[in-house]
């Protein structure tokens, strides 16, 4: 089963102080102020906001549904999810990395151990 622009919705909005704003007219997931996650629902993909080394582990993991963005955001980690590619649970590690990546470090300490679970 393939994922849903309303799947990132939901997922992304389970993780703690996670606000949803909207970034280039696209919808975006932020915590402390920083994008962390765009949704592009006309194209059925989410940009995630990884470090390099992230990224490169989930492109090892899933190289048919993660690339990099092209250009020099992909050079610093944003990567790309095709979401009819990947089943929930590729999409609920994905962002809950980026999430990690993007919190401030009180916070992702506050909750060591979060798994995206509905």
């Amino acid at each position: 089963m393939s994922c849903l622009a309303e799947d990132v919705r939901a997922l992304a909005l389970m993780l703690p102080e996670t606000v949803e704003g909207a970034h280039q007219g696209h919808p975006d997931y932020r915590v402390g102020g920083r994008i962390f996650a765009t949704l592009w629902t006309d194209e059925a993909r989410v940009v995630v906001r990884l470090t390099p080394e992230a990224q490169a582990l989930w492109l090892d993991a899933e190289p048919d549904a993660f690339e990099p963005v092209p250009g020099a955001w992909g050079a610093r980690g944003w990567t790309s999810l095709e979401l009819d590619l990947v089943e929930e649970e590729t999409l609920r590690g994905a962002l809950l990395t980026a999430w990690r990546i993007v919190a401030p470090p009180g916070l992702v300490a506050r909750y060591e151990g979060l798994a995206l679970d509905p």
